[in-house]
């Protein structure tokens, strides 16, 4: 099995690259083998077999369990963090203590601090706006810290009270109201965490020529921790890419996030690159995805752009309600690859999958939830849409 290395700060593909991936709970088991089957196929008619992915079964969530008696094994974490870039679909969070998220320890264990979600419109798709043709942002979210470092305690334990009388008696802090039915959460945001993310997110947009990067923050109210992050980001640009700012090749800006999510609403083309923390994040790549058809077409990675290692990903939900039934729209994890494609510098494979896509929305055909709103609507099942997305890659 041939790995992918990083040297000099590039990635290194073998022309023969073997890639983990994660079946996936409830639906991943019908949407993972629809997504490798149009891989396959894209790289084979882009490269005419010069190059092959050799898909490698790593275990995680439900399935792990049952076999291993883990959630996550640990040399699930080492082919990951062995091979570089793997795929997963997507993973149960475990009832009872222990882990909170298994997508969450994946991202902790191996440092993955940017949550890449690229939100583009697709003709032929139905969306709830009038003009989603002007959404097409990168939004560049951080991964490891904020609400994503689980600190927090219940209301009522001693761990609460105990936090509650250091903050009331050693910091003065007056202004809970109802500390004894209070929980209690620690929201750290770091000028390092900060910093990469940023630096990532400018990196990105002056390799694809988009010109702008803008940081969503709360800063006037959470001045110390939103308000760092802004502060932050600004420093970093004025630091490292000063000549990029006084040529124009750059501009950085800011925006308060609850002003961001209407601006996006009303004038989507005036955004680019997003560079946020981990909650602002979470609602503005779901609200984006909305306006252009729903998180059944959002793809996703997670990505240390240091060491080299990426995780994509399906973004939605297991769905066990319509887990089997062959109904489930394997777009999300199919788009994650070809993000993953790009990334492995193959985007002349992943590129034949989106115009591919894009003619057979065009066309009205796609799962029901895409299909049932289209005028010319052609609903089709899982795997019969990935068998029709093969043969117009062909």
């Amino acid at each position: 099995m041939a790995k992918i290395t990083k040297q000099d700060g590039k990635l290194i593909v073998p022309n023969v690259a073997t890639i983990p991936f994660i079946m996936g709970d409830g639906v991943g088991a019908e949407i993972s083998p629809v997504c490798q089957s149009v891989v396959n196929a894209a790289v084979e008619k882009a490269f005419g077999g010069e190059k092959k992915i050799e898909w490698k079964e790593v275990l995680a969530g439900g399935k792990a369990h049952d076999t291993t008696g883990e959630w996550l094994p640990q040399a699930t974490l080492n082919a990951f963090n062995e091979y570089l870039v793997g795929i997963k679909g997507p993973l149960m969070t475990p009832v009872g203590g222990g882990i909170r998220s298994l997508n969450v320890a994946l991202r902790q264990t191996l440092d993955l601090y940017v949550c890449q979600r690229p939100v583009r419109y697709f003709n032929g798709v139905v969306s709830p706006v009038k003009h989603p043709e002007n959404v097409d942002m990168c939004i560049f979210r951080e991964n490891t810290e904020d609400i994503y470092a689980g600190i927090e305690w219940e209301a009522g334990s001693d761990e609460a009270k105990k936090f509650y009388k250091f903050l009331n008696e050693e910091m003065g802090v007056k202004k809970v109201r109802f500390p004894e039915t209070s929980g209690f959460g620690v929201k750290p945001v770091s000028k390092e965490g900060t910093e990469r993310l940023v630096l990532s997110a400018i990196e990105y947009c002056l390799a694809h020529d988009l010109k702008k990067v803008t940081l969503v923050h709360k800063g006037n109210i959470m001045k110390f921790t939103e308000g760092g992050f802004k502060r932050w980001g600004y420093e970093l640009a004025e630091r490292e890419y000063g000549d990029e700012l006084k040529s124009g090749r750059l501009v950085i800006d800011d925006c308060i996030c609850d002003a961001f999510l209407q601006n996006a609403l009303l004038k989507p083309e005036n955004y680019k690159v997003i560079a946020t923390m981990n909650l602002n994040g979470d609602y503005v790549s779901d609200m984006l995805a909305a306006q252009v058809g729903g998180i059944g077409i959002a793809p996703g990675a997670n990505i240390n752009y240091k060491t080299g290692h990426a995780i994509f990903e399906a973004t939605h939900g297991i769905a066990p309600d319509i887990a089997g039934k062959n109904i489930v729209n394997p777009c999300s994890i199919i788009l994650s690859a070809v993000m993953m494609l790009d990334y492995m510098g193959w985007g002349k494979a992943g590129k034949l999958i989106e115009n591919a896509m894009e003619e057979l929305f065009t066309e009205g055909y796609a799962t029901n939830d895409l299909a049932r709103f289209m005028p010319n609507g052609k609903p089709m099942g899982t795997k019969e849409f990935g068998d029709l997305l093969i043969s117009k890659i062909n």
